[in-house]
């Protein structure tokens, strides 16, 4: 009998890569946790799937993982993502993310280990002329994070194309919503992402929601952006997965709603979903940000056969059910 063959989901204790995991598990894989436990959380990994802590910039703990855990595929999860923090601190974000990455991609290869799904941003795309915005759009990230996904992607195809190594890049930009069953779903700190911090601030008076900026040319003066539930994400990825599995060649996808909700328009949902009423402060908006932001999913759709099933207004009921879970 053939030995058992694992789907590596490094960065899998985090938000999108414990929902990933379960995934998995719901489609008759075996996953492999691989994390550092920095922004992730070992409680988020289910009971039986085997968890390897380590770091991608240590090539020995890669090594013990795929040593332990025969891999046929990677999910690679792992990046730190916050935008403002990567213009601070930019030798951060080329350490963790680009650095970290060629160790794995070298390890990979040691280990003759051929597919890998990552898990880039739409922030490539920086201030992009077409929205929604194509797969084809010119590649012009304008922070730190997005060059990072950038070099990653470019270093991936450099090695695919040395090393027959094949690969799906996933672009996206705003993830929301939890697990139905409440046991996971956002949890970083410090939080940055808009749906958690409206929801926080119903439950917490001192945590006043800002809203940065409301004179922008939208129908209601603030940003427009585009949310994809964390289970469409996931369901993504698996497709990206078969889509290897069956031997097809490498590919890039966009993935979105392909429409915008504006911040207010987040907030109306917040208030019908909850029965509460935001309270928020208006300040300046931030330099640089966009006046908006959609992605368009038409190729994935076409190629991989993935459709977005969740609404906006699924994305915040799930997403207020896990707050209410794990602060009761």
């Amino acid at each position: 009998m053939p030995a058992k063959k694992y789907i590596a989901v490094v960065g899998g204790a985090g938000y999108i890569g414990s929902h990933m995991v379960r995934m998995l598990l719901d489609h008759g894989y075996s996953p492999v946790v691989f994390d550092n436990l920095r922004t992730g959380h070992r409680r988020f990994v289910p009971g039986g799937v085997p968890f390897v802590k380590g770091n991608l910039d240590r090539p020995t703990d890669i090594q013990r993982l795929f040593e332990r855990y025969p891999t046929r595929a990677v999910m690679h999860f792992a990046a730190a993502s916050i935008v403002p923090e990567s213009v601070r601190n930019p030798l951060l974000y080329y350490h963790n993310n680009v650095s970290a990455c060629i160790h794995l991609a070298q390890v990979m290869i040691d280990f003759k280990i051929r597919e890998i799904v990552f898990s880039s941003t739409a922030a490539v795309y920086g201030h992009p002329k077409k929205v929604p915005i194509p797969e084809t759009a010119r590649l012009a990230p304008v922070n730190a994070y997005g060059h990072t996904k950038r070099m990653i992607e470019q270093i991936l195809e450099d090695v695919a194309f040395a090393h027959h190594l094949r690969y799906v890049f996933l672009r996206y930009f705003n993830v929301a919503g939890a697990h139905p069953s409440g046991k996971i779903g956002e949890e970083h700190r410090p939080e940055t992402h808009l749906v958690p911090n409206i929801l926080k601030s119903l439950k917490r008076s001192k945590n006043r929601f800002f809203l940065f900026g409301d004179d922008y040319p939208t129908r209601d003066g603030t940003c427009i952006r585009d949310y994809i539930h964390v289970q469409d994400l996931c369901a993504a990825h698996l497709l990206a997965l078969r889509h290897l599995d069956n031997k097809k060649d490498s590919d890039v996808f966009n993935l979105g709603s392909g429409k915008g909700y504006t911040v207010r328009q987040v907030i109306d949902m917040v208030e019908q979903v909850t029965g509460q009423p935001v309270q928020y402060t208006v300040k300046p908006g931030r330099e640089g940000d966009p006046v908006k932001l959609v992605a368009s999913s038409r190729k994935a759709r076409d190629v991989l056969g993935w459709m977005p099933t969740h609404s906006l207004k699924d994305m915040i009921a799930s997403a207020w059910q896990w707050e209410q879970n794990r602060s009761a």
